[in-house]
């Protein structure tokens, strides 16, 4: 997750993006096209919009509707799944023990490298790699003990 949090944070910011300007499917100009308005020209038409045209247009309306609430829920499901990775994250690296939460939170979500680490914390590189192990232990065991709540969940 160290690793993978700038690129979730990425997609979670095209999500949010994406879900503010989910406007769906303008079925309004669909539906006038599909309708065929009276011909132009010297032709001679004595009723208005055929039957089938019109149930075809009320018809591709449902579709369209239902193909936007399907995007717009994808989305927002896509996004829900993401913030809680992110949040879940966020909380486990803030509840490790030590120093840990400062170093990995400027590891992870601050991007330091190495050695910005060693210069800011005045420690060398093979503290930053204990640091490291010592943080994706604690972390695994967070993680874990959230998948034994979310089983025990799920078999009761």
């Amino acid at each position: 997750m160290i690793k993978e949090y700038p690129n979730l944070k990425r997609e979670l910011s095209v999500l949010e993006f994406q879900l503010s300007r989910c406007e769906g499917i303008d079925y309004d100009t669909v539906i006038s096209s599909l309708t065929f308005s009276k011909p132009e020209g010297e032709r001679v038409q004595t009723s208005g919009v055929s039957d089938v045209t019109a149930r075809a247009a009320l018809a591709y309306r449902k579709v369209a509707d239902r193909m936007s609430d399907e995007w717009l829920s994808y989305l927002a499901g896509q996004y829900g799944q993401i913030k809680e990775e992110l949040d879940f994250f966020e909380h486990a690296v803030r509840g490790l023990s030590g120093k840990l939460p400062e170093i990995v939170w400027d590891m992870a979500v601050e991007r330091f490298t190495w050695e910005e680490l060693m210069m800011k914390y005045h420690i060398s590189h093979t503290m930053v790699a204990k640091y490291r192990k010592k943080a994706i232990k604690e972390l695994d065991a967070l993680y874990e003990e959230r998948d034994r709540q979310t089983e025990s969940f799920i078999l009761r």
